[in-house]
């Protein structure tokens, strides 16, 4: 009567946490359904960005961050009238995996043009731009440059929602696996099923999705036989394919322990630790640690740090469900054994999410200033509270086995020891508890403690697929890592031209024949700030009674704009300039030596 009143409250506990688990998920999903941030940034191109050449060139050029994988419509070339031009198929320059270069038409005019790329990254996510480039001069143009990285919305939420899915599939599908082997019990054949058919299910779509995934095109195209060819051709579309067949042989695997076959029953553990490995490298070799620094190391760093998620939270998983449906026949040694393997797990993890997350970040910078960095940040919080609700769940597992350790049977306090004492009555039929080396010792359906298990094992899951997710956001994003490494390439990369120039000046006086030294920071579209050096004959530093600078866009009929200068005592500055556009700007300084005596000079600075 007792174990009745108290299954309901468990129940409804069960219910409201994952009512509150599926919120959760919807409003991480709804979170990450941006475009996911890609690895690879494009450092350089040729021509330049906002650059005006005399002829047409040839080809155009473009230099990644890292290697990046060529569609068939990687580039789009757009004249000023926003009409596309004919152009050839993407190659590489030299041959260098991170370049794409596209061959322009013979004739094409003068005027503006824009240049729409769309490339993949080395980790598996695509990344797409713009950029523009005029032949002999800049003209009005109608071809719109895209804020950001062109994409379908309905693809790329499909392909992330699959990847959210292949993730609980390989947890449940190892994680099965892994308590039974680590407790001796027989599987549990529903967590198995589900997490194959989940993981199946999942590899079907990704690769389906993959295609209008990489091109930016709506799931209608999924099923076009030119996008799955040319994703069977990657390498993440080679990773899903690999784990199909990986996935048939897991249907023959025997989960079941051999009993009274030692020999055997090792095969089946190599074989299964073996299958788990395979499966494992289906993700590291199209992820995040595919590419970057020290591709060796992190791919094993994150094979193992799947692999020990998917021991810990799968097993969590199936302790649960045992928890739930049949406490009775939970041994709790066997409680134990998982317990030892789950904090075995819990030392793999710190160790290789150290690790990575030293290689993804870069610097402690990056934690406050990168999505990236944010996102792991939110997860070693919520790895935080999961180790504290498992410290919780080891201290109702060791009072649960204290007991019992105490309590193997023979003479007793009320009992007279005798040479041939009674043999133990026979346990009244119940449910089997499985092999294991206290078979009988099942976990009482009254226990407190046995309730208290429960109830942080639950909160062990669900906290785990919370981190789960989080992990999942994680691997669709670009590194901090890598996003200040693109960052400082592309500075590297820009062009100078424009941050400096000297105006020699000469007037009528004894001193009036020198030169300007206008410095400018950044030297880009926007705010700038202006320093004004005057040098004399001799290459000495002059003081002169007043320096005025402007800035003219001529093609755009700007300006022109003052700089208005202020005498800072041996030179003359402003931190108020803004220049508004890119482009080539005529800069006008006057120098006036005396009272009397002033020249004006002119020169083109080029501001990126």
């Amino acid at each position: 009567m007792d174990a009745q009143r108290d299954r309901p409250t468990p129940q409804h506990r069960l219910i409201r946490a994952l009512t509150l688990l599926t919120a959760t998920l919807l409003l991480l999903l709804v979170a990450g359904g941006t475009p996911a941030s890609a690895h690879a940034v494009l450092t350089s191109s040729d021509p330049q960005d906002g650059t005006v050449v005399r002829t047409a060139p040839r080809t155009v050029t473009l230099t990644f961050s890292e290697s990046v994988g060529l569609l068939d419509d990687s580039f789009r070339v757009l004249d000023h009238t926003n009409r596309r031009l004919h152009t050839g198929r993407p190659t590489r320059a030299g041959g260098r995996g991170d370049t794409a270069r596209i061959t322009l038409p013979a004739r094409m005019g003068k005027g503006t043009f824009t240049i729409g790329w769309r490339v993949v990254s080395a980790d598996s996510h695509p990344v797409s731009g713009a950029f523009t480039f005029s032949i002999g001069k800049p003209s009005p143009t109608a071809a719109a440059l895209p804020a950001e990285p062109s994409s379908d919305g309905a693809s790329t939420t499909l392909y992330d929602i699959a990847r959210y899915f292949a993730y609980g599939g390989i947890a449940l599908l190892i994680g099965v696996f892994a308590f039974a082997a680590a407790t001796g019990l027989a599987p549990a054949r529903g967590p198995a099923r589900l997490g194959w058919w989940t993981l199946l299910a999942a590899t079907l779509a990704l690769f389906l999705l993959r295609g209008p995934y990489e091109r930016g095109t709506g799931p209608a195209t999924a099923l076009d036989p030119t996008l799955l060819d040319d994703t069977a051709a990657t390498r993440p579309g080679l990773a899903l394919l690999l784990r199909l067949p990986l996935l048939a042989v897991a249907v023959f695997f025997p989960l079941r322990p051999v009993e009274g076959a030692p020999m055997r029953e090792r095969l089946r553990l190599t074989g299964g630790a073996l299958l788990s490995l395979a499966l494992a490298l289906t993700w590291a070799m199209s992820e995040h640690a595919s590419a970057g620094i020290q591709v060796p190391a992190a791919m094993t760093s994150a094979v193992l740090h799947l692999l020990s998620m998917a021991a810990w939270l799968g097993g969590l998983a199936v302790l649960l469900t045992t928890l739930y449906r049949s406490p009775e026949g939970l041994p709790a040694r066997a409680v134990t054994r998982f317990s030892r393997l789950a904090f075995a797990s819990v030392l793999v993890l710190v160790a290789t999410g150290v690790y990575q997350s030293w290689r993804g970040l870069g610097s402690l910078d990056t934690l406050t200033t990168t999505t990236y960095g944010r996102l792991l940040t939110a997860k070693l919080l919520a790895v935080v509270v999961l180790l504290a609700a498992a410290a919780y769940s080891r201290r109702f597992t060791a009072r649960l086995a204290a007991p019992h350790e105490t309590a193997a049977p023979g003479p007793g306090p009320d009992r007279d020891p005798g040479p041939e004492p009674e043999p133990e009555p026979e346990p009244e039929p119940g449910p089997a508890p499985g092999p294991g080396p206290n078979p009988g010792l099942g976990l009482g359906p009254a226990s407190a403690d046995r309730r208290r298990l429960r109830t942080s094992v639950l909160t062990e899951v669900t906290v785990g697929v919370m981190v789960l997710v989080v992990t999942t956001l994680l691997t669709g994003t670009q590194p901090g890592r890598a996003e200040t490494e693109a960052v400082a390439a592309q500075q590297a990369a820009s062009p100078t031209l424009g941050a400096s120039a000297t105006v020699p000046f000469v007037v009528g006086s004894a001193a009036g024949r020198g030169k300007a030294q206008v410095d400018l920071t950044p030297g880009r579209s926007g705010e700038n700030t202006v320093q004004v050096v005057t040098y004399g004959p001799d290459s000495g530093i002059v003081t002169v009674p007043e320096v005025l600078l402007t800035f003219t866009l001529a093609d755009q009929e700007l300006g022109p704009l003052d700089a208005k200068l202020e005498d800072k005592g041996g030179y003359w500055a402003s931190d108020s300039l803004n220049l508004p556009l890119p482009g080539v700007w005529t800069m006008k300084v006057t120098v006036r030596t005396t009272d009397i005596d002033q020249v004006t000079v002119k020169q083109d600075i080029r501001i990126g």
